[in-house]
């Protein structure tokens, strides 16, 4: 695993165990991964949400029991996440997404059409959806990766945040 990864998928631990109680039931969106394999192990209750989509779908994932929402870098490949924010009903959530960069691009994989980036959030864009949708801010975090050597781009990355954390809890 790349020390990006490593990073983040430690920071994302730390910041979750500051407000999630392990013994809590935590969906999370998206397809069984890496992140949710590690927080697993780390003893985190946690079961994937995936089989239908998110933006057609927003009430699906009350078809699940639990108590905390989970999105680690989801938000920005919808087309819409308020609705499912505003629906779900979990009483906390984490939430995290790659913030906008402006010295690159939006994230396009042109082969495939979900794995690709809608939004580019900015940390009070993100702020704004979660509280128009009925949640308030409890904690924010933004976080800058580990230098990785390999240009310019590079080097402004060593110094931006790259990522956001916020945990909410409904109103």
């Amino acid at each position: 695993m790349n020390k990006v990864k490593v990073f983040r998928f430690q920071k994302t631990k730390e910041f979750m165990s500051r407000y999630v109680d392990k013994n809590l039931e935590i969906l999370d969106l998206g397809t069984p991964n890496s992140m949710a394999d590690f927080l697993k192990e780390e003893g985190f209750r946690l079961t994937s949400a995936f089989g239908f989509d998110f933006d057609l779908e927003p009430d699906e994932i009350n078809k699940y029991d639990y108590d905390v929402l989970t999105a680690f870098e989801v938000m920005e490949h919808l087309v819409s996440p308020f609705p499912l924010l505003q629906k779900t009903k979990a009483k906390k959530a984490v939430v995290t997404v790659p913030l906008k960069l402006w010295f690159a691009k939006a994230y396009r994989n042109p082969v495939d059409p979900y794995d690709q980036h809608y939004h580019e959030f900015e940390s009070w864009q993100l702020d704004m959806l979660l509280e128009k949708a009925g949640w308030k801010i409890i904690a924010r975090e933004k976080w800058v990766p580990p230098f990785t050597p390999g240009g310019v781009r590079s080097i402004l990355r060593a110094v931006t945040p790259r990522f956001y954390a916020v945990y909410a809890e409904r109103i």
